[in-house]
């Protein structure tokens, strides 16, 4: 059974190309699951529609969201297309189950101000705040993943047409583009990373790689800087971008190609913030009313 693991793992990184904090999600549901059909002697090549109702009712009795729930049951549907596609069982009875309803949660996202005040609070007079910079005005210009920019190659940038060649889930291809305040951030860190040899972009304090939990510790440290009192994240920033292009007058689609949504449903979202957004705005400065 590790063998097969290790080899479903891997089918995660390298032909799916999820990010390792995805991965690591998705083993913890699986191995949850395998530990619930142990202590109950069910072969997990040999699962029912029933097995996974019961498996459900349990997840239920823990007191879990229906979010957290329809996550689990996602990963573990995966797992059993992956089982199905290598010849091991004859059905994928995940997919007789449906997921949970849930309530769309809106994307948090910052303001004007906020992301103003954030690259502001920045200082680009080293090597890493000159990183630090580029990686804030990167995520804000293109709506980027994490899982994309610290996969980012320096050979995937085309600086002529200031455009960038992202490939996102499940190795999708995609070209974004970058404005000028990006590509003079790109500049100057390029300018102190001169003597760096490594194929990717965005580097650690060692020259090499970073990891999403690298960029996600760095982002961290500039929110608490600059006092922003929201949760920030990386997602944040993609929030923010496709955000701000709507209340820009942006039209979907075109967003939805930007942040390489499959499904315009998902894109969706967003149009209920630029809304309220829209409102917020209108009842602040509106005189009569």
């Amino acid at each position: 059974m590790n063998d097969r693991l290790e080899k479903y793992l891997d089918y995660l990184k390298y032909e799916l190309n999820y990010s390792e904090n995805t991965i690591s999600e998705y083993f913890l549901h699986l191995q949850k699951f395998l530990e619930y059909l142990k202590l109950r002697n069910i072969d997990y090549l040999n699962i029912s529609k029933d097995n996974v109702i019961s498996y459900l009712k349990y997840l239920d009795s823990l007191n879990l969201k229906n979010r957290s729930i329809a996550n689990k049951l996602s990963s573990l549907r995966n797992f059993y297309d992956y089982l199905l596609d290598e010849g091991l069982i004859a059905s994928n009875v995940f997919k007789e189950v449906s997921n949970p309803k849930i309530e769309k949660k809106l994307p948090n996202f910052l303001s004007y101000e906020e992301m103003r005040s954030i690259i502001d609070s920045i200082k680009n007079d080293s090597l890493l705040g000159a990183r630090n910079k580029l990686i804030i005005e990167l995520f804000y210009a293109t709506g980027m993943r994490v899982s994309e920019l610290v996969n980012l190659k320096l050979s995937d940038i085309l600086f002529s047409e200031k455009s960038i060649r992202v490939f996102g889930k499940g190795k999708k291809e995609r070209i974004v583009y970058f404005g000028d305040y990006a590509s003079a951030a790109l500049d100057v860190y390029l300018s102190y990373r001169s003597n760096i040899k490594c194929e990717y972009l965005i580097v650690n304090h060692k020259g090499e790689k970073i990891t999403s939990r690298g960029v996600e510790g760095i982002i961290d440290k500039i929110a608490l800087n600059a006092q922003i009192n929201n949760n920030v994240t990386p997602h944040t920033f993609r929030h923010t971008f496709a955000t701000h292009l709507l209340n820009n007058g942006a039209d979907i689609k075109t967003v939805q190609e930007l942040l390489g949504h499959s499904s315009l449903n998902t894109t969706e979202v967003y149009t209920h913030i630029t809304n309220d957004y829209l409102k917020s705005v209108y009842l602040k400065n509106m005189p009569r009313k």
